[in-house]
């Protein structure tokens, strides 16, 4: 029990100190997980965990949505690619099909991982620049 608080303390202090970039890649993952979920919910034919499931990404991806600046470009293209994830995520809830949440997986993977490369080269330029001052 103290190991699971433990966690929990742990898990808090890295969403508080975690910056914008970060936050965004830990909803990408948190995405996937419950996307990962539902999947084997539905296999299991446990519509309840899978339907909770489900909300949960669709919960994260409704919060990607007000993140983005309707100013950047990129934010302009991204939407509709958000309101097709959510779409196929109430789809395949509704009618139990497991591909279109693997649809929507295959996005939120390649999301998250291009996300990564972001964070790491604004990092890399970061530290670039810092070693030039």
């Amino acid at each position: 029990m103290a190991l699971n608080k433990q966690h929990q303390v742990y898990q808090n202090n890295a969403v508080n100190t975690a910056s914008g970039g970060e936050l965004t890649l830990m909803l990408y993952n948190g995405c996937i997980k419950f996307i990962k979920k539902a999947i084997k919910d539905m296999e299991a034919e446990n519509h309840e965990a899978k339907n909770t499931n489900i909300q949960k990404a669709q919960n994260i991806i409704q919060e990607l949505m007000i993140t983005l600046d309707p100013e950047v470009e990129i934010s302009k293209q991204i939407l509709p690619l958000y309101d097709y994830m959510l779409f196929q995520l109430k789809e395949g809830n509704i009618k139990n099909d497991a591909a279109k949440l693997e649809d929507v997986l295959a996005m939120a993977v390649e999301f998250r991982d291009t996300w990564k490369q972001v964070i790491l080269k604004t990092r890399q330029k970061q530290f670039t620049q810092g070693a030039n001052i």
